[in-house]
């Protein structure tokens, strides 16, 4: 299959994934990385994929986030998690992508 079209797939869905994984439970960067990695077959990503959708997100206000320096650490950790804009958001977004996934299952079991 064509890698673009995969791509083109894949960051369409990439924030709504995020989102439904900080709804559960805020995490930082790197731990945000190994559950999508640990939960998904077809995401596998890497931080500098991550950090750019972050910083989207928390710019529209659809996630914020908090420092913490644990004790262990000489740096601090940067939390994220959703705002109630962001859980909105993904409710509609998943409902959207939900309708449109019908859509193109129907349409493609009728095509075959």
């Amino acid at each position: 299959m064509n890698e673009n079209i995969i791509r083109q797939f894949k960051k369409g869905v990439l924030e709504l994934i995020i989102l439904k994984l900080l709804s559960k439970k805020e995490m930082y960067g790197y731990e945000l990385v190994a559950e999508l990695n640990r939960q998904s077959n077809a995401f596998h990503i890497k931080e500098g994929t991550l950090y750019p959708i972050l910083y989207r997100l928390e710019d529209d206000g659809l996630m914020k986030t908090r420092w913490e320096q644990p004790a262990s650490r000489v740096q601090p950790k940067k939390y994220y998690s959703v705002t109630d804009k962001g859980g909105q958001f993904m409710r509609e977004s998943y409902a959207q992508w939900k309708a449109l996934a019908e859509d193109i299952t129907r349409i493609m079991e009728d095509a075959i």
